[in-house]
């Protein structure tokens, strides 16, 4: 398995292994997006990862995307996810924060205010508030004051998540939310510095990177990617341009990561994984939850240049997804209907190998 199970170097840290659990979001909190405390336990239970990435988190109120999303912008969130990521420490694990702004994903049901976005251009699709399914509104373009307040909000979570436990912070820059809006030229239309060529859109990401790195080091920084994923509306016809200058200027910073998204351009990812010189992260989305055919897609994406790779429902649905890729055991069937909503069910029930299975839902 080209070293699947072997330890490996990740900046300051040292993995157990190659597998990585990707961002997702499970809808586990408060209205405010306080994390609750049945996330410390679902977290720890996956431990066992080479490295936890946490679900997508909101470094401000108008950063929310859907309902029920995480946030980190308050004491009282600070104090609840001291919880979690202690309880993946005590497990032996190691925790990563993913930060995301959902840009013009976003609706004023969530937090009183219109979205903000590169450019006065509506995503296609319908919202997810906590009363219904609106339409996506035209969201109000940035002002360069705009801008400077969300790249602090950035810094100041990623210091914050530093100060709390968290071993490194992820900047989410894929799946069509802010950071992606402003590298795409179909989302992105501003005359301004910060929109035109292929420099000016990738401007933002960078200077959210840079002082993000400033905060926490550079080496516990890592940016998400997703070239040419069509995800909440998005295009991206100039990407061979956009993504290689964008990971050379990431790569001036000295961050220590990229992570590329299932379902992006193929071909790309596999060239930018060859140009970026430190660590590569790839989700593999295999599907089917297959133990072969996870361990076949693994085995190819590291033959590609990857050296970590990440699964989400993989270990949405299997706390100890190492131990059976390792003895090539099946793997749980997942529960859709408890994904993003419930308490404990489809969250901390799934069994591990010296487990019975729970019954079949009804």
């Amino acid at each position: 398995m080209s070293g699947l199970f072997d330890p490996v170097p990740f900046g300051a840290l040292e993995l157990p292994n190659r597998l990585v659990m990707s961002p997702m979001g499970r809808g586990r909190t408060t209205v405010d997006g306080t994390p609750l405390p049945v996330m410390a336990e679902y977290y720890a239970q996956r431990a066992g990862a080479g490295l936890v990435i946490s679900e997508a988190t909101h470094p401000s109120a108008v950063a929310v995307g859907h309902a029920h999303s995480v946030r980190l912008h308050t004491a009282e969130q600070a104090r609840a996810w001291a919880e979690v990521v202690d309880a993946v420490h005590r497990r032996g694990g190691r925790m990563y924060l993913q930060i995301m702004h959902a840009g013009r994903i976003s609706h004023p049901d969530l937090h009183g205010q219109t979205p903000f976005a590169p450019s006065a251009i509506r995503a296609d699709g319908t919202a997810r508030v906590f009363r219904g399914k609106p339409d996506y509104p035209v969201p109000r373009p940035m002002t360069e004051q705009d801008i400077a307040r969300t790249v602090e909000d950035f810094a100041r979570c990623a210091r914050t998540a530093a100060q709390i436990g968290f071993d490194g912070v992820e900047i989410h820059g894929a799946n069509g939310y802010l950071l992606h809006q402003f590298l795409a030229s179909a989302t992105n239309h501003r005359s301004d510095p910060y929109g035109g060529d292929v420099a000016g859109r990738i401007r933002f990401a960078v200077e959210v990177a840079r002082a993000v790195a400033a905060e926490v080091g550079p080496e516990r920084v890592g940016m998400r990617l997703s070239p040419g994923l069509p995800l909440n509306d998005m295009s991206e016809p100039d990407r061979t341009q956009t993504y290689p200058a964008l990971l050379a200027e990431l790569d001036r910073l000295g961050l220590g990561h990229v992570h590329f998204v299932a379902g992006s351009d193929t071909d790309l990812v596999r060239r930018l994984s060859r140009l970026w010189e430190r660590t590569v992260i790839v989700n593999c989305g295999t599907g089917p939850l297959d133990t072969d055919s996870t361990l076949a897609v693994a085995d190819q994406a590291l033959k590609d240049g990857a050296q970590l790779l990440s699964f989400g429902r993989q270990f949405l649905a299997n706390p100890d997804l190492p131990d059976r890729l390792r003895t090539k055991a099946p793997l749980n069937a997942w529960q859709p209907p408890f994904f993003y909503e419930g308490g404990a069910r489809g969250y901390t029930d799934y069994p591990v190998l010296s487990e019975t299975a729970p019954a079949p839902l009804p």
